[in-house]
C-alpha cells in the first residue's frame, strides 16, 4: 500500500510504500529536513501506525517508539 502524508495536489508530500504495516520505502517531494526520518522508520523494520503516519502533524520520529 502507498501512504501519503501532506498535500499532493500542493506537491508537497511523503509517499511511502507499506507492507505488513513497516514502512518499505519512502519518497519526499519539497518537505525537507525528512531524509534520515524516513531512513530510519525503513531500517527499523517497526510497525507504524498508518494513521500516524499519513498525518503531517505527528512528528516521524515519534512513530519509532
Amino acid at each position: 500500500a502507498v501512504v501519503l502524508r501532506g498535500d499532493a495536489s500542493k506537491r508537497e508530500f511523503i509517499a511511502f510504500w507499506v507492507k505488513d504495516g513497516r514502512v518499505l520505502a519512502g519518497m519526499n517531494v519539497n518537505v525537507w529536513d525528512v531524509t534520515e526520518a524516513i531512513q530510519n522508520l525503513i531500517t527499523s523494520r517497526a510497525q507504524v501506525d498508518l494513521e500516524a503516519l499519513a498525518n503531517p502533524s505527528v512528528p516521524l520520529e515519534s512513530l519509532l517508539t
